[in-house]
Parts: structure tokens; sequence; C-alpha cells
């Protein structure tokens, strides 16, 4: 199978490195700038093992050979369209596309531009980022990829997918739910966004500050699943409920990091998304409106600093 990492991020870099590492045919596909640092090699380090691949498989659109059986996205929210754009060659009439982005406005527009039936759910957790040297550093022990069908159930696709992705050293896991699931995700990443965001501070200062205030944006985003159709497990509800209310935490959404280092920030994917929903089932979540107006200041501030 051959298999198209598209964004040679923290994530495609850690979850491509690992298939190369276990034998898969790997091609990763970058920007010519991306492409010049990792023509010296691809480093992982990892408390599952570090890796090194001297001479990596890349490609650039212009010189993209396909088509694929596999395309494993993992760019930011923000730069899909142009992910799209660039990956398109590869894709042919059997190719799977496995998204791993926050949110859920990328499957629409995966879905519309090459077709519901090539589209797979999927999400995964991992705490990785780049150092200043373009390398990627896993952080903690944990690191798993969830995919299934859109519709449910298993598949002859997901087995034989499944099949490739098992045996390198991440946790590969086959879901008959996984839309369900990615909805979870999206619901406790808007909600830690939300809350850390807006206060600028860790859940431990918050919860010190207004112990009510973390619940109360998960309740928010929690009811915009439920009547979404997409209600999340009990287990997973009482997960999330522990890591925003638990005092003297360090937790901080990734988002709020970004902030801090001045970077771009997915606040229309992650928040404004889900308002949009909220207003189609008639949720109202004021909460989650303020947090999204505070993100939305920040966007316009950086916009209007960029053209001084």
């Amino acid at each position: 199978m051959r298999i198209l990492v598209m964004g040679v991020g923290a994530l495609g870099g850690y979850f491509g490195a690992r298939l190369v590492e276990a034998g898969r045919d790997v091609t990763f596909l970058v920007r010519a700038r991306r492409a010049a640092k990792l023509r010296s090699g691809l480093v992982v380090r990892s408390p599952a093992g570090d890796i090194t691949l001297a001479d990596p498989q890349l490609a650039t659109a212009e010189t993209l050979k396909p088509p694929f059986d596999l395309v494993l996205l993992s760019c930011k929210a923000f730069d899909l369209d142009g992910a799209m754009d660039a990956m398109a060659p590869a894709i042919g009439p059997t190719t799977a596309i496995l998204p791993l982005l926050n949110g859920m406005s990328h499957m629409d527009a995966l879905n519309a531009r090459f077709g519901k039936s090539r589209v797979l759910g999927g999400w995964c957790a991992i705490s990785a980022t780049l150092n200043a040297e373009g390398d990627v550093l896993h952080l903690q022990p944990f690191h798993s990829l969830s995919f299934g069908e859109q519709d449910g159930g298993r598949s002859d696709r997901i087995a034989a997918i499944a099949g490739v992705l098992s045996g390198a050293k991440f946790d590969a896991l086959p879901v008959d739910s996984i839309m369900r699931e990615m909805w979870e995700k999206w619901l406790f990443i808007a909600a830690a966004a939300g809350v850390t965001c807006l206060m600028r501070g860790a859940v431990g200062d918050i919860v010190a500050a207004d112990a009510s205030l973390p619940a109360k944006f998960l309740d928010e985003c929690t009811s915009v699943a439920v009547k979404s159709g997409f209600a999340p497990s009990a287990p997973a509800l009482e997960r999330f409920g522990t890591i925003l209310n638990t005092p003297g935490s360090p937790f901080t959404a990734s988002m709020l990091r970004d902030i801090e280092a001045g970077l771009r920030i997915e606040a229309d994917h992650v928040i404004g998304d889900l308002l949009t929903r909220g207003d189609r089932v008639g949720q109202a979540c004021p909460l989650l409106r303020l947090a999204y107006v505070h993100l939305k200041t920040y966007e316009a501030r950086k916009t209007r600093e960029a053209k001084h």
C-alpha cells in the first residue's frame, strides 16, 4: 500500500516516520522550504524510541507520482484549501483519505472536493511539537490514531488500512463510531480552548478563581453535540470534566500556547464552526461566543500589525 503523508509537521512527521520505521512505503508531500530541511533527514525524539530517517522519500506538488492508496492528512485547518490542491493529483479511484484535523468543517470540505466515499473519519491523541531545528518532539508516551468509515461499521477497506498501520510503534485503532469520537474530541478541545484562551490561564488557576467556569464551557459544547446527534459517552464526559476541573492543574489548550507564541490559530474551525452548528440546532452558547470574539480580536490585531 502506497501511503502519502500530507503535512510533515509534528503529527505527520511522527506517524509517517513510525510507518517508515515499520517498513511501509511512505512518501512525504512537502513544500519546497520544508523539503530543503528534510533532505538532511527527519528526526523524531520520542519516549517510544528515537528515529532518524537519513533520506526520507519526499515529493512536492510538482514531483508527485500518483496514485496513492492512502493519504494521511495532518495540516492545520487554515491550510486545508492549499493542502487539497497539492494532494489532488495523488487521488485515484480507490484512494482513501484519512484526515487528522481538529473540528468537523474539514470533513465537509473534503467530502465536497473528493467525494464522501474516499474520505474516512479520523483523529489522533498525541502530544508532539517541532523544535527550532524542525525535529519532531514526542512529549508524552501516548500516541494513538483512530479511524473508521463515516457511516460507521467495519469494511474491507478499514481492515486493510488497519493491517498496514498496525505494527508501527503507535496504537492504530479502527473504530465503528468514528464520527462520535471526532465530536467528542472536538467538544473537549473547544471547551478547553474557550476557557483557557478567554481567561489566559491554566485550568488550575481558573478553577481557583471560579471552579464552575470550565464545567459551564463543557456543558455548552456538549449540548451542541447532543442536539447535533452525536451525544458523547459518559466515560468521555467524565474524563473531560476531570481534566478541566483539577485544582492546581497546569493544563492549557494548545490554542492558548499558539496565542502566547504569536502564531495563527484555528478560531473559526474549532470554535466558530461549533457556534454555527449550535445556531443551526437552536443551542445558545454565550460563553463560547464570548471566547470566540476574544480569539477573533487577537486575529484582527495580528492582521493589523502585519500591515505595518
